[in-house]
């Protein structure tokens, strides 16, 4: 199966085998700790609120990679099995999460052989998109509780109005090695960006979908913006000529600003959907 989708957080359009791309991550687990974002508080609070969760609720996570949305939630007093594909990634969940009532099992969320029906919250956080799509609403289903809750958010690049002017001009180069964008130039701001309420309730399986959203901005040094980008799959496969002479173009660009760093916004969309 082929896909054809932009890759998360990055600049470029992707076209790649589904299980090839989403192993990609497992790569580079020491950098996605250092380099990755974690997601704001106030996502973290509404989620509590919308899912009604309660002190002690147990929920379960797809995809924890090394533990960031996974921690949120602990230190607010619930307990959590993470399913997580890659070895190493789970390797370093249970480093960083080591005291908290967290279970972390290695396996496709696909094959993942769960407890029906014994949580109250399933969520995924950027790791949704890729689950099999033929399944990961019946497999989700199938371990909630009655009137327990989906949740789904991704961490995007976002472009409000006043998106620096770096992607702009960078995107010349990306064009330039073959990664032309697909869309229009710049894509929607946020608050234009379509949600998956229709594709969740098109599943029969959920409901009284409500949805939240929240744009924060982060500074990056050329070396920590290059750190970024080689977390994403579309980077991680790109040929090593492709990557020199676009690395060179982000570190020039940025060398020559007045303030020499670039001002990255992230974009989320926090969707949470009650078990019918």
């Amino acid at each position: 199966m082929l896909i054809v989708r932009p890759d998360v957080n990055a600049t470029m359009p992707v076209v790649a085998g589904r299980d090839e791309l989403r192993r990609t991550v497992e790569s580079v687990a020491d950098r996605y700790e250092r380099a990755r974002p974690t997601y704001p508080d106030e996502l973290f609070d509404d989620l509590v609120a919308l899912a009604r969760l309660e002190p002690g609720a147990r929920l379960l996570e797809i995809g924890c990679a090394t533990g960031k949305a996974t921690r949120a939630l602990l230190e607010r007093g619930f307990s959590l099995v993470c399913v997580e594909l890659g070895a190493q990634l789970a390797e370093h969940a249970r480093r960083n999460l080591a005291g908290y009532p967290v279970e972390v099992h290695v396996a496709s969320f696909e094959s993942w052989d769960g407890e029906r029906e014994s949580f109250d919250l399933v969520f995924a956080a950027t790791a949704w998109h890729w689950v099999d799509p033929d399944v990961r609403y019946r497999k989700a289903h199938e371990q909630l509780r009655p009137g327990g809750h989906l949740a789904l958010w991704s961490a995007l690049h976002g472009f409000p109005a006043d998106f620096d002017p770096f992607f702009t001009e960078i995107q010349n180069v990306y064009d330039s090695i073959g990664e032309r964008w697909k869309g229009d130039w710049p894509p929607p701001r946020p608050e234009d960006e379509g949600d998956d309420t229709e594709e969740i309730e098109a599943s029969g399986l959920f409901g009284d979908v409500q949805v939240r959203r929240y744009v924060w901005e982060i500074r990056y040094t050329a070396d920590e913006y290059i750190a970024l980008l080689d977390t994403f799959s579309g980077h991680i496969t790109m040929e090593p000529a492709q990557r020199e002479r676009l690395y060179g173009a982000i570190r020039a660009r940025i060398a020559a600003r007045d303030d020499p760093w670039v001002r990255r916004h992230w974009h989320a969309i926090l969707h949470v959907a009650r078990r019918l």
